[in-house]
């Protein structure tokens, strides 16, 4: 038994020295003439070693620990990327992305220091082409900004996280969210995108200016950087789909006696071709906490949140089919939000989600899983979960993008409690695990970050995790590209 355990102590133990040994060159270089290289480049004002804000930049919406970077610098433009980068390239100093910190799985996080690049301050809208239905956007440029700089145009961007977050740390996460049923994720809604390299060299994804609505020449290098999680270079631009505006939006609210009762609906509405734009499950814990902190008066029952667009004369048609369905399920007849402020209202609870669970406990940490499973398991897949829940004494609402399959378990847990965290990771663990074994994913949207890197070996195999070292160790071969995540 010892001799089959010494290699595995072995390597533990040099891996243990390799961080420390990295961790000490980080150090020696940053209080060396490093940070006036940094500050010769961005701006001695663009340039901070402040305990309070690199604290600030070492931690996103996640219940993953701060792990501060070893100093903060805030480039204007790709230029200035670019020679930031080359400097840390030369140096061998780790290099982590960061917009707007609303990511769920740690992915700000400097596991072994470094330097973090905070992009806000390139929030350009560079180029709108109407005809075209596109927009270029610097990364500093969150989903409100662009659709409010788009009102009266007509068009408008609706992927929905949920977060006000960066655009182009949505496209680094594969974000998606309450509209993905209808206008698909980030991966669909990407045409171009601008990325420095680790070693300081700019990528055009589809090559530079190019904004035709598909293409097939040579390898996907757009998808492969959306979902990268800043593993594979920093995104600086972004070239995005637009949709134009729906003359009509109508949202809705029905409640069902069972979690299969409201599955089942959702799946009948797909399969009928509705082409419903959003349609949300919160279970009954998840409207109790809504209704008390949005101030709503919702029945305390499995629900669905649903939202309609189109012209008023299809809305009619869309709006009848899924009446019938609901109805057919055993669901209450719908409470209308047809004003826009009431809609936005109803909206505005359904993102306030995580807010609410944690208000249930004051003082707490949530923890949001992210499984996806094919619509045939959904019901399934939650009625356990929310058994495993009760077994495991754990507060654990269950909110939904059931149109896409996917769905969030919201774990509250103390922070300083370990025997907590313990639990919560035993069950997040168990949960995707489950909708592995349903042939679905570990996450559905929040990404891989900093703890499901595990998972993600179980869910693609050995064969496509060597892949995808191999693609990391291409275009980073000093491996300091947001180290610690992903692979």
């Amino acid at each position: 038994m010892a001799l089959r355990l010494w290699p595995r102590v072995f390597l533990a133990a040099r891996i243990a020295a390799n961080w420390r040994n990295h961790q000490l060159q980080t150090k020696r270089a940053l209080n060396g003439d490093i940070t006036d290289a940094l500050r010769a480049v961005a701006g001695a004002d663009n340039v901070s070693t402040s305990i309070a804000l690199r604290e600030q930049h070492g931690r996103d919406e996640s219940y993953h620990r701060c792990k501060p970077p070893d100093v903060v610098v805030w480039p204007q433009n790709v230029e200035q990327v670019s020679k930031l980068a080359a400097i840390c390239w030369a140096n061998n100093l780790p290099i982590i992305p960061f917009g707007t910190s609303t990511g769920m799985e740690g992915g700000v996080a400097a596991m072994k220091g470094g330097v973090c690049f905070d992009l806000k301050n390139m929030d350009n809208i560079v180029e709108l082409n109407a005809f075209d239905f596109d927009v270029t956007v610097e990364p500093g440029v969150t989903r409100k900004n662009l659709n409010s700089y788009l009102k009266g145009s007509g068009f408008w961007f609706p992927i929905d996280p949920g977060a006000d977050a960066s655009l182009c740390g949505m496209a680094a996460t594969s974000a998606s969210g309450t509209n993905a049923v209808r206008y698909g994720t980030m991966r669909e809604n990407v045409i171009n995108l601008e990325v420095v390299l680790a070693d300081g060299r700019i990528l055009h994804t589809a090559g530079s200016k190019r904004r035709s609505r598909k293409t097939c020449a040579g390898y996907n290098l757009t998808n492969l950087m959306v979902g990268s999680e800043g593993t594979l270079g920093i995104i600086t631009k972004a070239t995005l789909r637009l949709h134009g505006m729906p003359e009509a939006m109508v949202s809705a609210v029905c409640t069902f006696p069972t979690v299969k009762a409201a599955v089942d609906c959702t799946v009948q509405v797909m399969q009928h071709g509705i082409p419903i734009a959003r349609i949300e499950f919160l279970d009954d814990v998840m409207m109790d906490a809504c209704n008390k902190y949005s101030n709503l008066n919702y029945p305390v029952l499995s629900s669905l949140f649903l939202e309609f667009h189109g012209t008023e004369k299809n809305l009619e048609e869309q709006i009848q089919m899924t009446e019938e369905i609901v109805k057919m399920n055993g669901g209450s007849d719908y409470n209308w939000a047809k004003d826009q402020e009431v809609r936005d209202k109803l909206w505005q609870a359904r993102h306030n989600a995580l807010y609410a669970v944690q208000a249930l406990r004051p003082g707490s940490q949530t923890y949001a899983s992210d499984v996806c499973v094919p619509y045939s398991k959904l019901s399934e897949i939650i009625t356990v979960t929310k058994d495993d829940l009760i077994e495991s004494k754990l507060t654990g609402p269950i909110v939904g993008h059931l149109g896409d399959g996917n769905f969030h378990c919201m774990l509250n847990v103390h922070p300083e409690d370990e025997e907590e965290r313990r639990k919560m990771k035993e069950f997040a663990d168990r949960l995707a695990r489950r909708a592995l074994a349903m042939h679905g994913t570990c996450t559905g949207e929040h990404g891989i970050g900093l703890g499901k890197r595990q998972l993600l070996t179980e869910e693609i195999g050995a064969v496509g995790m060597q892949v995808m070292r191999q693609i990391k160790a291409a275009l980073d071969p000093k491996h300091i590209m947001n180290p610690g995540k992903v692979v």
